[in-house]
């Protein structure tokens, strides 16, 4: 069997060989003269100047998750991330951002200076008139710190002392999809790699057994928006980095299990047939995505016993479900998907996303958001008490949040029934915590009207290169050259928000 096999990868050989062989005239003096043309470049600057950029690419038997060789560049608060994405955009004007004062004005026109020309969305810009509404719900205050929580969120209201709330989060775009694109991958057109994909890249894995990069998407959520796998994709990074989306049922991921009559030794011989003539393309054309592909080939082998083991819940005592809540039982639901995400982090997955769809309210509001975080908001406290209970919570970095807030006027009726909001992505709320994020804090704010930021303003990429400074990277720094052009997660903007940070 060896013997054929060697005969089998020298014959494949041959094969390539001829082709380069049978190249054209001009094919061969364009390559050639650019080769002599870098070698004479060579001779005059020195050779790490002209190779410098992405790592070169690696040989089969140094390939793996080790990351950047010079990351991090300080040292990190965070080892693993925990996302909550709240799609759709959450009423912070309902939920966070108390406003005692729109009570008086309810009703009354938004003053046009306050509003100031901002580009609405096609769903109010035929508006005659904005009129703002308060909330339908009562707020409080609760912990030391005094935080201001709705009664929607009785659970989110025992934590607030371990939360930072960030209320003058700010993007540039107004609709769902370059919102959430521009949330995940720093652009708000597809193509770039999600950040996901930028800390697998720079970081490598501490699990080689599972992805670094995991998503899991609530099965029991309105789908108002669509969601899309770029969202989670590697972009222009080598496709190992892409993320790799966990669906509840038999087979938490596609195609992974064996067909049928195939066993796991069958499966290792042709991985490592696979491999040999995988290498043998490799030492023909260098092409990175060559390895990229070895390496996903051999991750889906282990993952074969790892994602079984990792999704078996089992184990779990009853008083965790009756922590996270009753769905927690039900595989796929946002409560059983925390429940998961802490067992992810517990294998150190590095990135673990969250999608909870359904935020998007532009009519029958209270109703609608009350059954939102009635599926929300037991899990999401539960899983910051069980990192903290469990010494997780002081290298796990929890975010939540969506792409955009809501507006201050109702689209159509004033009833504190059934008024909706619009897209508002001057000023909404997202909080985060653990991993040397300033607990008990609320930073930022907003005038009364909770339209405008006055105070402290955090954009899209400040958020991101905050994140990134959490796990000893300066955003500035990582790149990648694609196209003639170094790419970073923060494009050519973002500042790390240090008061934030312990």
């Amino acid at each position: 069997m060896c013997n054929h096999q060697d005969e089998t990868l020298r014959s494949t050989n041959r094969d390539l060989q001829e082709i380069e062989k049978k190249m054209d005239r001009r094919r061969f003096l364009t390559k050639t003269s650019l080769g002599i043309g870098s070698l004479a470049l060579g001779s005059l600057m020195a050779t790490e100047k002209i190779f410098a950029g992405n790592p070169p690419v690696p040989r089969l038997e140094s390939r793996g998750s080790q990351g950047i060789s010079d990351l991090p560049h300080f040292m990190p608060k965070a080892k693993r991330i925990i996302y909550l994405f709240q799609a759709g955009g959450p009423s912070q004007l309902d939920l966070f951002d108390y406003k005692p004062k729109l009570t008086d004005m309810h009703g009354q026109e938004l003053p046009d200076s306050v509003r100031d020309g901002q580009r609405l969305t096609g769903m109010s810009a035929d508006q005659s008139s904005f009129p703002m509404t308060s909330s339908a719900f009562k707020f409080h205050q609760y912990g030391e710190s005094r935080a201001w929580v709705s009664e929607l969120m009785p659970h989110t209201a025992e934590i607030v002392d371990e939360l930072c709330f960030i209320k003058s989060m700010q993007t540039g775009q107004i609709n769902h999809d370059p919102a959430i694109t521009f949330f995940q991958t720093g652009h708000q057109l597809p193509g770039r790699p999600s950040m996901g994909a930028w800390l697998s890249y720079g970081l490598g894995s501490d699990n080689q057994n599972l992805p670094s990069f995991i998503v899991l998407v609530s099965k029991n959520a309105v789908q108002d928006q669509p969601l899309y796998a770029r969202l989670w994709g590697n972009g222009f990074l080598p496709s190992q980095h892409q993320g790799i989306q966990f669906r509840s049922g038999k087979d938490p991921v596609l195609y992974l299990g064996n067909p049928e009559n195939y066993d796991g030794n069958d499966r290792r011989e042709m991985l490592d047939y696979l491999k040999s003539l995988n290498e043998v393309q490799f030492d023909t054309y260098g092409d990175a995505e060559i390895n990229a592909r070895i390496a996903q080939y051999e991750m889906a082998f282990r993952m074969q016993t790892s994602v079984p083991e990792v999704t078996d819940m089992s184990a779990e005592p009853d008083w965790v479900y009756e922590m996270y809540g009753e769905e927690s039982r039900d595989p796929g639901t946002y409560a059983a998907n925390c429940l998961l995400a802490r067992k992810l982090i517990e294998k150190d997955v590095k990135f673990v996303q969250l999608y909870h769809q359904g935020w998007d309210q532009h009519g029958n509001l209270p109703n609608g958001i009350r059954n939102q975080c009635q599926k929300t908001d037991q899990a999401t406290a539960a899983l910051v008490k069980d990192l903290r209970q469990r010494g997780l919570l002081e290298d796990t970095l929890v975010v939540w949040g969506g792409e955009f807030g809501r507006t201050v006027y109702s689209q159509g009726t004033l009833s504190p029934e059934n008024y909706g909001r619009d897209h508002h992505p001057r000023c909404f709320t997202k909080w985060m915590c653990g991993a040397g994020v300033r607990p008990g804090m609320t930073y930022g704010e907003t005038d009364d009207f909770g339209y405008n930021v006055v105070k402290d303003p955090v954009h899209v990429h400040d958020l991101q290169a905050t994140i990134l400074h959490l796990f000893g990277i300066d955003h500035e720094k990582l790149t990648y050259k694609h196209l003639g052009r170094r790419f970073r997660l923060t494009d050519v903007e973002g500042n790390v928000v240090k008061r934030i940070l312990t």
